[in-house]
């Protein structure tokens, strides 16, 4: 009984450390093509730094700008569009990209996040 305990024990160590691998693995890529996304649709706007084109564009940088606020929130301005406070532009629903599926939305929000993270 005890060496069954055991072998059990040592499968689910060695499926823990499969999970572990397969889930950066699979952000990586998730972050890989949302970059394409944001290079092909975003960057217009937002810019190579994240900081904003125009005036009013929310800086992504910024400790008080949009990566400040919830996964949900973030999804739901890019799916429905947005008006910035202080801003005489609205975002377009999709980023004017009617293409855009719901995995690309939350790829580029995965790149968003790790390229322009607030250093606290």
């Amino acid at each position: 009984m005890s060496i069954h305990l055991l072998q059990k024990g040592r499968i689910g160590v060695v499926l823990a450390a499969s999970v572990l691998i397969i889930i950066p693995a699979k952000a990586q890529d998730n972050v890989k093509k949302g970059a394409e996304v944001y290079e092909g649709t975003c960057i217009a706007c937002h810019g190579e730094n994240g900081k904003g084109e125009f005036p009013g564009v929310p800086d992504f940088t910024s400790s008080k700008g949009p990566l400040a606020k919830t996964d949900t929130v973030l999804l739901d301005h890019i799916i429905d569009g947005f008006q910035s406070p202080g801003s005489d532009m609205e975002m377009p629903a999709l980023g004017g990209n009617e293409e855009l599926k719901k995995q690309d939305i939350i790829n580029v929000l995965a790149y968003i996040r790790k390229t322009f993270k607030v250093k606290k």
